[in-house]
């Protein structure tokens, strides 16, 4: 795990709530490293959905994911109850780089920290697509502070 200094709930704009499950944890007793990923992706989609901006199965515009990365402070294992914290670090034409932090239920400082980054596409010709304008406004709350 690493000592760097980790995000806190209050850097963060909105949150969903997660679950671990019985398949996160590995041989070492804690949630894998690729789960957290899983966990970002959930995160990120469930608020665009809620917002009502993401349509999965029917919409024009969807995202593909093109960059990730993520910081582990301190393991988490089954059964952990979670949220996920959200913000968005950048908001470009047809891209947005989300950044995630996972929270042990409760707890102010964040388990682990990620970001990816979602190139927003047309469904049937995967290319780049500007991103709507109902994105736009479901995302720009959650815009980091410089």
């Amino acid at each position: 795990m690493s000592n760097q200094q980790r995000g806190f709930r209050a850097d963060y704009a909105a949150f969903e709530p997660l679950d671990t499950r019985w398949a996160d944890n590995d041989i070492y007793g804690h949630v894998n490293n690729v789960a957290y990923y899983a966990l970002f992706d959930t995160a990120v989609n469930r608020f665009l959905i809620g917002a009502g901006v993401l349509d999965i199965h029917h919409g024009e515009t969807i995202g593909l994911v093109v960059e990730t990365g993520c910081k582990y402070y301190q393991p988490l294992a089954f059964p952990d109850r979670l949220e996920a914290g959200l913000r968005v670090a950048r908001l470009g034409n047809s891209s947005v780089r989300y950044e995630v932090a996972i929270f042990r239920e409760g707890q102010e400082d964040a388990a682990a920290e990620g970001h990816f980054v979602h190139v927003y596409v047309n469904r049937e010709t995967r290319r780049p697509a500007p991103l709507p304008d109902d994105f736009r406004e479901a995302l720009t709350p959650l815009l980091k502070d410089e």
